[in-house]
């Protein structure tokens, strides 16, 4: 008993410097995730959302409902020249923003900043959040969502689920803002732009419903592409997108997954009994389940059903990386989500600096996907494109 005492109070020694000192430096965090959290995570909304009796606010999932009803209603809720609801996600285990990794805690901070500067709803859901979410909207999937392999793949699901039901902008915790959401379409993103292969002409006057980035932009014509490890000679990322509430992308993603896990499943089942174990969900590939070629395949058809697009298309290689809307979806070039990352590898991204540049990303989900999850004692990491 005595030995308890001992440890827990030099635990409690330890631990309050620590979070003093997160707090002084990070205040913003401090403010809305530890003063504003609550059942589920915590969350921002405009003061005159919450000031009438008849809209308590006690955990996230309400939260998140309220956000998108007041959107819903309000034109000003939604990113200038779309339908997408004026929303930021994250999400992350828990709320002890002490004990996050610091480069999270730096970008949560500069996302918190424009929150605060914009007065943007704002809304971080921890596992418990993302639990009461799952019961809400999706009790037929959870078993399927709780039976995915790793965190990462469930981290995977649940942005495009989240983006789904309530709609908005989803960003990693490891990214952080250069422009405000509120600036991420400009009208010269809207103009008209030419297939340079087919003379095929793109010309919507759509509405903005879904924002998607450029990871990676290589040549077709050559192995580049695999060679460096990417499915798709254009891909996708994941660590940031933007959609209207039910967009089909999203709704063909999680058709898509509901189909390898079916046949994951039935191709186990005909193996004799032997053999398998090891031999299901945790034996596909995570990009491949639910990561960025599981997003990429999911656009790409959305797109190639609609409107016939040739995916190649949107290479920026030739354009010194235009945007281009594709009926109802902007795509950025690699620069929109991905500036600065010619120092790993050159497919067109330009600095930071750069006017087309949105956000930055740091890669840290590498790392924490390697600290946090191991099969096998083999570590199977989220995204080795993610350097």
């Amino acid at each position: 008993m005595l030995t308890i005492l001992i440890n827990w109070h030099l635990l409690r020694k330890t631990h309050g410097p620590a979070v003093a000192d997160a707090r002084a430096q990070y205040p913003r965090i401090a403010k809305y995730i530890e003063g504003g959290k609550g059942s589920g995570g915590a969350w921002h909304l405009p003061s005159t959302w919450t000031e009438t009796p008849n809209t308590p606010v006690n955990d996230v999932v309400a939260a998140a409902q309220l956000a998108l009803n007041r959107s819903s209603n309000d034109p000003s809720g939604h990113l200038p020249h779309s339908n997408i609801p004026r929303i930021i996600h994250q999400t992350w285990r828990d709320t002890r923003f002490e004990k996050w990794r610091p480069k999270y805690q730096a970008s949560v901070e500069k996302w918190l900043r424009v929150v605060e500067e914009e007065d943007i709803p704002y809304l971080f859901w921890d596992d418990a959040g993302v639990a009461q979410f799952m019961r809400t909207f999706e009790p037929n999937l959870e078993a399927e969502f709780y039976g995915l392999p790793s965190p990462v793949e469930r981290s995977d699901v649940f942005r495009v689920l989240v983006c789904k039901w309530i709609g908005g902008v989803y960003v990693d915790m490891d990214t952080e803002p250069i422009r405000s959401p509120t600036e991420w379409i400009m009208p010269t993103d809207l103009i008209p732009w030419t297939d340079q292969k087919t003379s095929k002409l793109y010309h919507s006057t759509q509405a903005v419903n879904a924002i998607v980035g450029i990871e990676a932009d290589t040549n077709p014509d050559t192995d580049t592409y695999w060679r460096m490890g990417y499915f798709f000679p254009i891909q996708l990322t994941q660590w940031a997108f933007a959609f209207a509430p039910h967009h089909p992308v999203l709704q063909i993603f999680i058709d898509r997954l509901h189909e390898t896990i079916r046949l994951v499943t039935r191709d186990q089942q005909l193996l004799p009994e032997s053999e398998q174990s090891g031999r299901g969900l945790d034996w596909v590939d995570p990009v491949n389940l639910t990561g960025p070629i599981a997003f990429t395949d999911s656009v790409r058809t959305y797109l190639g059903r609609k409107a016939d697009l040739r995916w190649n298309a949107l290479t920026g290689l030739h354009d010194d990386g235009k945007t281009k809307l594709v009926e109802d979806v902007l795509v950025l070039p690699i620069t929109g989500f991905s500036p600065g990352s010619a120092r790993f590898r050159n497919m067109g991204s330009k600095p930071v600096t750069d006017p087309s540049a949105r956000l930055y990303h740091h890669a840290e989900g590498f790392v924490a996907a390697l600290e946090s999850e191991s099969r096998d004692g083999q570590v199977l990491p989220h995204s080795v494109w993610a350097l």
